[in-house]
This record gives C-alpha cells, structure tokens and sequence, in this order.
C-alpha cells in the first residue's frame, strides 16, 4: 500500500507542478537480474554459459539487482510537493549540511551540486566542475543520449525470414536481448517477447507455404529434410565487450555480452556469468521452441546473413524502448545500457565501437545545451577505469527532465525506485539518521573501487523538490586516530586508481554517509 501511495504522489506531483523528477536507482552491489536465482553449472556448448571462477577484481562494478523487500514501520505518505514552496538558500544549506559533508567517511574527494528543480537554479556547488570517476551516475548521461535519438514508445523486433532455399529460414537480430526462452510476458519489461510465439507464428507461415506436387519425388523428399536455420546479427554489431573490462569482471557476472540478440534468462548476475555468446545461445533456444512446436530443424546453427527478400516468417516485439531503458537504469545493468546506447549511436550513423558510442554519447548530450567541459568517457555504462564526469553535468542532466525540459528523459526517471522500497535503495537510508528520507528520496547509485556516487532528487521539509548529487571517488577506510595522536598515512590521489586495495572495506560507511547527506536534505528548510 506504502508503494502504491509514494507512486501517486509522485504522480500527483508531476502533473500539478508541471515538473519531472530525475531519480535513478542502481542496486549498489552488483549487476544482474531483479528475481533471477541460478545455480553455477559447467560450460555447455549450446548455451555458451561456463561456471564463475576467480574472485573479485578491483574494477568491478558493485550494484546488485535485488527483490523488492518489506519496509518496516512505514512512514507517512511521500509529502506533497508545493508549488509555491520557498526555495533553500545557499547559506542555509551550508549550515544545515555542514556536518554530514563533512563526515570523513565521505574521503578527500567530494564533489557537490544541489538544484531546485522546478527552475534548475544552483543552490549549492561544492566543487562540482571538478571532473571525477562517476561509476555508474554515468549512465544518466547515456540515459539522456538515449532518449533523445531513439522514440521511447518504439520496440525492438525480432523476425524470422525465410532463408535462401526453401527448407532454411534466418533468425534476424533486432536489438532485443530481453527474449523469453519460452512464452513471453505482456506485463514484463524482461522477457516481454517469447521464443514460443515466435516458433508458433513461424509453423503456421511454413503451414501456408505452397505444396511440393504429388508427382515430384525430388520435391517431396526434399519438403521431409529438416529445416536450416542460420541467425543474423548484422545489427548494430559491435564488440562484444569493452576493452576496459576484465575478464575477472566478466567471469564473476559483473557485466555480460553487448549484442542484439539475447534471453532474459541468461543476463549476467554476480556471481553466474551470461552467456559467452549471447546470440548463437538464443538461436539454439529458439530451435528448441521450433522443436516443441514440431518444427525439425538441422543440429547444424550458423551465423549468415538473411536474403533483403526474404519473405517474414513471424515476429515478435519487445517492451518498448523506455521501458527497457528503465530497467537498464533500475537495474544498473552495463550490458543493457551499453546495447542501448549502441543501438542510438547506430541510428545516428555513428560507429558502434565502444569508444566511438562513449563519444557520441558526449556530444549528443552537448547538444541538448549541457557544458560538457571536464567530461571523459571511456564506455557508456560508468564500468571502465578512467571515465570522469563534474558533478555539474549530471546535475545538468537531471534538471533537464525536472524542469520538463525533456519529457522522454522524465517519462524514463519516473518510473524508477524510492529509497527504502525498492530496487538496491530497498536496503538503504534505512538507518536512523537516514529514515527521514525513506520513501522520498530517488536516486542513481554508483560504486566502483574507492567510488560512490549519488544522484537524484528529494523533497525538502517545505515541498520543495531537489535535485543533489554526491561524487565521492576518494573512500578509504576511515580509523579515527588514538587519542592525543593525528591521523596517519598519505592522501591518496582521487579515482579509483591508486586507492587502497580494501577500499570496499569502506563501501558501507560511505553509502551512509551519502544517505545521511540527502535526508538531511529531506529534513531542511534551509533558508536561514
């Protein structure tokens, strides 16, 4: 009932004050699937899937995708955002926030901006032009890339085609990854589309097919012969994966494959590595659904092209783009989100490698009128070393979408998770300093080595809504000094090369450093 209440209100809000509210969530352990629970199993030549070894690396992202859990002690409906509500003031929120930013938990390395979100007006910057490793707070950027090139409300289609004799059919990539091995769910972003209805559309189409003549033998021994089917992935084709990931990432299900073919059922998770070859994996699926339809196909799956006149077998189509772009933001998956972005920079005519997407993910975010002076991407999804990003561009980012800027951004914002209910913020800002903002705050977690990153909005004690983002990307562990004797050690450079090698030790107090940050955002007038 809390969820569905904290849902309208923001609704409410959306329509009465005529703004959007950029939050993001990101499961801040690790990428994978919402509800997916699989048992590691031995490499199979079909599927592509190999078992996890090794243990974690340094560059491995840490946003997990978790179940939605219950919230004890629910706290009032999400307060009503007012329009004419006072906006803080600068000096008021250095007053009110000088403690929790000043917190050494937060490391040397902070970067700071607060916005009102109606007007996108700075309130407060505390080096906020300053570039810093961002994690996946990046995705913001790719977010608004996205929405901008691609319509929301467009799908993906994936189609089979008939081959180049007539007992060969092709399997024709569409940008879809999200496919259910089975039956597909209308009510789901993930596995919306099934293979099953594919291979269903595909037998009646081979059903109205013209007969062999009675008298041609040739014929009719030829109609008997199993059907060839080739899959082509021509799509938008890319690497598979970014040079800056390792293969210790990949191996422990951090991030899986980018292509344009893959199943809901095979997306990476920590832990359980996605498919090693996410295409031909879906292929085989799909000539097992063919199978359960009585549709005999050759044990043989090859990769071709599909004639241009290939007459359509059958399709199905995905959620639409949105939606899927959502879930990539919701779930912070890398993969998802680095497809997307693949697909947009394709559409424009950009190459499909992942440097020269990450660079179009810049300049296309330019020229929606953001400086994107300081800003380094080296992939489009925040996991690679050496991606730098102010502070000031996301923030810029998100007001474009609060202020209503851009309404395909907002409609995309606004259906991701509030803290303390659902998606990786489930488990946070659940502590007593941090409950105030339960149910209130959104926002884009990001987590890298010595990196956690905050992005999203909150309503202030006076209904005003804002937009704040945190960057901290110096954490290390934090040991108060014995008494009488200052603390030791050498500062670290910022980023996440070159912190300590425990600086996940420092992950936890870090993360609540930063929700004790926004709730006292959620708990300030601040206009003193």
């Amino acid at each position: 009932m809390r969820l569905v209440k904290v849902v309208s209100g923001v609704i409410a809000v959306s329509v009465v004050a005529v703004v959007g509210y950029g939050a993001l969530d990101v499961y801040d352990k690790v990428p994978g699937v919402l509800t997916r629970d699989q048992t590691t199993s031995a490499p199979s030549p079909r599927t592509g899937q190999s078992s996890t070894s090794g243990a974690a690396t340094a560059e491995q992202h840490t946003e997990q995708h978790t179940r939605i859990a219950p919230v004890s002690n629910p706290r009032p409906p999400l307060p009503r955002l007012e329009a004419g509500a006072p906006v803080p003031t600068e000096k008021g929120l250095r007053t009110f926030l000088a403690g929790a930013l000043r917190d050494k938990q937060l490391g040397n390395s902070l970067g700071v901006t607060i916005r009102d979100a109606s007007t996108g007006k700075h309130l407060l910057d505390l080096s906020a032009s300053a570039p810093r490793t961002p994690a996946s707070t990046t995705k913001l950027l790719t977010a608004a890339a996205v929405t901008t090139t691609l319509d929301p409300g467009g799908r993906f289609t994936t189609k089979v085609v008939q081959g180049s004799s007539p007992r060969s059919i092709v399997l024709v990539a569409g940008g879809d990854s999200l496919l259910s091995p089975g039956k597909g769910d209308r009510s789901s972003t993930s596995g919306h589309a099934g293979l099953d209805e594919l291979a269903a559309e595909v037998k009646a189409s081979l059903a109205r097919s013209p007969r062999p003549s009675k008298t041609s033998k040739s014929a009719k021994s030829a109609s008997s012969k199993p059907l060839r089917l080739t899959v082509d992935d021509s799509y938008a084709a890319g690497p598979l994966h970014a040079p800056g990931w390792s293969q210790g990432v990949i191996n422990q299900g951090f991030v899986g494959g980018v292509a344009m073919l893959g199943l809901s059922t095979q997306r990476a998770t920590t832990g359980h590595p996605a498919s090693t070859d996410p295409v031909m994996s879906t292929a085989w699926a799909f000539r097992e659904a063919l199978a359960r339809h009585g549709v005999t196909v050759a044990d043989a799956v090859e990769r071709g092209r599909a004639p241009s006149s290939g007459r359509t077998l059958g399709a199905v189509r995905s959620a639409p783009i949105g939606d899927v772009l959502a879930l990539a933001l919701d779930q912070s998956d890398n993969a998802l989100t680095e497809q997307l972005a693949r697909i947009a920079a394709a559409h424009e005519g950009a190459r499909t490698d992942f440097p020269s997407v990450a660079r179009w993910v810049t300049r296309t975010v330019k020229g929606l009128g953001i400086d994107v002076t300081g800003v380094h991407l080296v992939d489009s999804c925040g996991l690679s070393t050496g991606t730098r990003i102010p502070a000031r561009v996301i923030g810029d980012v998100l007001t474009l979408a609060t202020t209503g800027r851009d309404r395909a951004l907002q409609s995309v914002l606004s259906q991701l998770p509030v803290a303390g209910l659902t998606g990786t913020l489930y488990d946070r800002f659940l502590n007593p300093e941090a409950r105030v903002a339960d149910g209130i705050a959104r926002a884009k977690t990001g987590s890298l080595p010595g990196v956690s990153s905050l992005a999203g909005t909150v309503l202030d004690r006076d209904g005003r809504l804002l937009v704040f983002v945190l960057i901290a990307d110096n954490v290390r562990p934090f040991t108060p000094p014995a008494k009488g004797k200052a603390a030791g050690g050498s500062r670290e450079r910022p980023g996440s090369k070159g912190v300590s090698g425990n600086a996940w030790v420092a992950m936890t107090q870090v993360r609540r450093g930063l929700d004790a940050v926004v709730a006292r955002l959620a708990d300030c007038g601040c206009r003193g």
